[in-house]
């Protein structure tokens, strides 16, 4: 060992442990996390593949809490798209674009505070939640309708909305991913995104929501694997002591928990390594490594233990540093446990969300001729579906065919890919009114293609737009905002004349 005065190599396991955020496999905690929080793991994440249902993930809680009663509970719900906690269903409630959309700042508050409360009852106590990039480049093929649009003012004020609601409902909130995700073409998980732009621009459209987040009080702040010449010109913003440390802290003044994006991503992991990409966001700033998305045995999370122990014997990472990031996340434990205590329980969750249902409502916008609405009768539904993002996760379901069908009976459906697309998109029962299904129909030209045939074919063709409306087209066209539960009920509702 070093010379160095470091705390003993058991004081440096249990600090180390206390800075990650570990997700696991299964339903029930396993073994090695149960053993892992009473030898210093400070939180967990939970995912879809560990929800089953909400009594399962209250049970799952209350067995992690009785090993360490003060855990931080994470989990990736932004009850949009990306939805975990409904990842079987889709989310009952919109997600941030169509907020933005109908632009109520009481609504969104209300929506998050809404799922707060139903968080807070299956024991989850931190959010990976809300995005507050501002989606400047339609071209972006990870955010989209995550975020709350491509105005930096609205997204300011929704994000701030959202984080007063869900805190409100006794979860903490983290708006992500600093200092902005929404001018790329990038994905992330793939590669190192690029934002341009000088600091001026920065400082009126990327970071103006985050000003708001911590102005609201947000209790974290995670970190985007973004590359901002501008800022720093050699290392991505989780990695990055002038972002973390000097913009995030002393020019915002943001006194929570950072949390890295997945560690495993990538965008730093390719070019860094697993464990070196955390010890180096640890030193740069970072007190929360978010990890087990993709990589969660307790191989894993042991090897980025012991890096990071290795770190502080080594002088990499300064013990101070590594007390401190775990300091906070203490910090955070604590709100959790006032927050729980101090939450008023909403009605037993029924499966359904009236104010997320009322929202999405809200937010469908109808372009064209309206006397085609509603349709004739049962409908034949070509949905389109474009290659699944790893982001919103491969296993919800999406699309109007279900909800349509339940409203009128005899609705017929296809789903098509871009490997497997008939001659005649337009083809299918005689006689019945034409749906076309799409996901942001503008950055896919395979799809597009597939579309005008449909519409040369039937130019009576209705067109429902699930992602971002950049391109308008059809007769009559429907824009929900979003592929959640909520908005395909709501556009089912207008084809049907139900409301």
């Amino acid at each position: 060992m070093s010379e160095r005065t470091v705390g003993s190599t058991g004081d440096l396991a249990a600090l180390a442990a206390a800075v990650l955020q570990p997700g696991f496999v299964g339903t029930t905690p396993p073994p090695w996390v149960c053993r892992w929080l009473g030898e210093g793991l400070g939180s967990v994440v939970l995912f879809a593949r560990n929800v089953v249902d909400h009594e399962q993930v209250a049970t799952l809680t209350a067995n992690l809490r009785a090993e360490r009663p003060d855990v931080i509970v994470a989990i990736d719900e932004e009850a949009g798209d990306v939805t975990r906690i409904e990842s079987a269903r889709g989310s009952s409630r919109p997600g941030n674009f169509a907020l933005g959309a109908v632009d109520d700042p009481a609504l969104t508050e209300e929506v998050a505070r809404d799922l707060g409360v139903e968080l807070a009852a299956v024991g989850v106590t931190l959010d990976y939640a809300p995005d507050a990039d501002v989606n400047s480049n339609p071209a972006n093929p990870v955010i989209g309708v995550r975020s709350f649009g491509a105005d930096p003012d609205l997204v300011a004020r929704h994000t701030a909305a959202w984080v007063r609601g869900l805190q409100a409902g006794g979860v903490a909130a983290c708006a992500k991913h600093f200092p902005g995700h929404g001018d790329t073409r990038v994905d992330s998980h793939h590669d190192l995104p690029r934002i341009g732009g000088d600091r001026a621009r920065l400082d009126a459209v990327e970071l103006a929501p985050f000003r708001a987040a911590v102005a609201a009080g947000v209790q974290a702040v995670m970190t985007g694997h973004l590359l901002v010449p501008a800022l720093d010109p050699e290392l991505p913003a989780t990695l990055s002591t002038r972002i973390l440390s000097g913009l995030l802290r002393e020019e915002l003044g943001f006194g929570g928990v950072v949390v890295t994006d997945a560690v495993e991503m990538r965008a730093v992991s390719d070019r860094y390594g697993f464990a070196g990409a955390a010890v180096r966001a640890l030193a740069a700033g970072a007190d929360a490594i978010c990890v087990g998305g993709e990589r969660a045995t307790e191989a894993d999370a042991r090897e980025l233990r012991d890096a990071i122990v290795a770190a502080v014997v080594s002088g990499e990472l300064p013990e101070e540093r590594l007390a401190e990031a775990a300091k906070r996340v203490g910090q955070l434990a604590a709100w959790s446990v006032a927050a729980r205590a101090q939450r008023v329980a909403g009605p037993p969750w029924r499966g359904d969300s009236p104010v997320g249902l009322a929202a999405a409502r809200r937010a469908v916008r109808v372009s064209g001729d309206p006397g085609l609405l509603p349709l004739a009768g049962p409908a034949h539904v070509v949905e389109f579906a474009p290659p699944r993002n790893i982001a919103i996760g491969e296993e919800t379901p999406w699309g109007i065919a279900g909800p349509l069908t339940r409203l009128a009976p005899g609705t017929t459906t296809a789903r098509y890919a871009a490997d497997a697309l008939p001659a005649d998109p337009a083809a299918g029962p005689a006689g019945r009114p034409l749906v076309l299904v799409v996901r942001d129909l503008h950055r896919h030209d395979w799809m597009r293609d597939a579309v005008d045939r449909a519409l040369t074919a039937r130019p009576d063709a209705v067109v429902v737009e699930l992602g971002v409306p950049e391109l308008v087209t059809g007769a009559v066209h429907l824009a929900t905002h979003g592929a959640t539960a909520a908005a395909a009920r709501a556009a089912a509702e207008l084809l049907a004349g139900a409301r």
